[in-house]
C-alpha cells in the first residue's frame, strides 16, 4: 500500500464519503473546516506528527479562533486520519494533544430579571407577526432557526403545544463561495420535541392567529420562513427603541433558562424543553447559583448539622 498518499487526497475522498450521510449543513462545515484551515496547513503531508498536529492547534488558538472551533477542527482532522489509516494506509500517530487550559469564566448574554419583564410587557401589548417570534424565544427557548421555521401546523392552540420539527439557517457552500438559506431537521434528535404554550404566550399567539392565511409561517406571516439574519436585525432595532441593554437573539433562549433554573425548576424539565440531548449540557450551560443561593446553602447545612445546646 502507498504509504507516500497526500493529506489533501485522503481529505477529499473523505468528504465525498460525506456527501450522502451528513445533512448539507453538516457536509457544507466540514468543507469549509478542510479548505480553511487543514489544507492550507497538511495538503502536502503524507504523515501528521503529534508535534506538528498540537502546533497547529496552538497556532488556531493564538490567531483568535474559539477553543471549541479549534476543538472541532481539531476532532475533523483526527476523523479524516484515521479514515486515511483504514483505507490508504496514511499513518495514524494517535496524538495526544493538549489545549492550554481555559481560566476564562464565560457568562452567558441574558436579559436581567427587570429588562425580562420590561421586554415581555411590550410584547403581549403588541402582539405581531414581528413580535411573535421574540415572544416565542423568550417563553420557550427555542432557538431562532426553530422560531423562524415554525408553521401555524406545528402551533396546537386546543392543546396548547409546539411541535419542533424543522428549523431554518444559512450555510455557507465553500465549493461555489456563496451562502444559502436550508430549511432541515432541528440540530439534533433531541431538538425533535413538544414545548407547552404558557398562558402569554398563548394569548399573544391566539391574537394573531385570526389574521393568518393558512398554513404560513407564524413569524412574518407569509409563505416563506423569515430570514434569521434578518430578524436578528429586527431583534436588536426592537431592543434599542426600548431602552434595553444590547443582548444577541440567542441570548433569549439563555434568559430563558436562567429563569427557569432561578425559580427552581427541575433540570430534566428545562433541559428536553430546551431540546439538549443530556442534562449535563444544560447543566454546565445555566446552573451557576448566586451568592444567595450560595448563602441558602450553607444556611440550610448549618442548621441541619447544628450542635444543640444542652447546658
Amino acid at each position: 500500500m502507498d504509504r507516500q498518499i497526500q493529506f489533501s487526497m485522503v481529505a477529499e475522498r473523505w468528504l465525498e464519503t460525506k456527501l450522502q450521510l451528513v445533512k448539507r449543513s453538516t457536509y457544507c462545515a466540514y468543507s469549509l473546516i478542510i479548505k480553511t484551515h487543514l489544507i492550507p496547513a497538511f495538503k502536502d503531508y503524507a504523515e501528521i506528527s503529534e508535534s506538528e498536529a498540537q502546533q497547529f492547534v496552538i497556532d488556531k488558538l493564538k490567531s483568535g479562533l474559539k477553543r471549541k472551533t479549534v476543538k472541532d477542527i481539531l476532532a475533523t482532522l483526527r476523523t479524516i486520519v484515521r479514515f486515511g489509516e483504514k483505507h490508504f494506509g496514511f499513518p495514524d500517530e494517535h496524538w495526544e494533544i493538549m489545549l492550554p487550559t481555559d481560566t476564562e469564566s464565560k457568562t452567558l448574554p441574558a436579559l436581567s430579571i427587570l429588562h425580562h419583564r420590561k421586554l415581555l410587557q411590550h410584547l403581549l401589548e403588541y402582539p405581531t407577526v414581528q413580535n411573535i417570534g421574540v415572544t416565542i424565544a423568550l417563553t420557550t427557548g427555542m432557538r431562532i432557526g426553530e422560531v423562524c421555521a415554525l408553521r401555524w401546523e406545528n402551533t396546537d392552540l386546543v392543546h396548547r403545544t409546539i411541535t419542533v420539527r424543522q428549523t431554518v439557517g444559512r450555510i455557507y457552500d465553500s465549493e461555489h463561495k456563496k451562502t444559502e438559506r436550508i430549511t432541515s431537521t432541528p440540530k439534533t434528535k433531541a431538538s425533535n420535541r413538544e414545548i407547552p404554550i404558557g398562558k402569554e404566550l398563548f394569548n399573544a399567539l391566539r391574537a394573531i392567529k385570526c389574521k393568518a392565511n393558512g398554513n404560513t409561517y407564524v413569524v412574518g406571516g407569509t409563505n416563506s420562513p423569515k430570514e434569521p439574519r434578518t430578524y436578528r436585525e429586527y431583534f436588536t432595532r426592537l431592543l434599542a427603541r426600548l431602552g434595553i441593554p444590547k443582548i444577541v437573539f440567542h441570548g433569549l433562549r439563555h434568559t430563558f433558562a436562567t429563569r427557569c433554573i432561578e425559580c427552581m425548576c427541575d433540570y430534566k424539565t428545562v433541559s428536553v424543553i430546551l431540546g439538549h440531548s443530556n442534562v449535563a449540557t444544560t447543566m454546565n450551560l445555566y446552573v451557576h447559583p448566586n451568592n444567595e443561593q450560595k448563602k441558602r446553602c450553607l444556611e440550610r447545612l448549618s442548621k441541619f448539622v447544628a450542635i444543640e445546646d444542652t447546658k
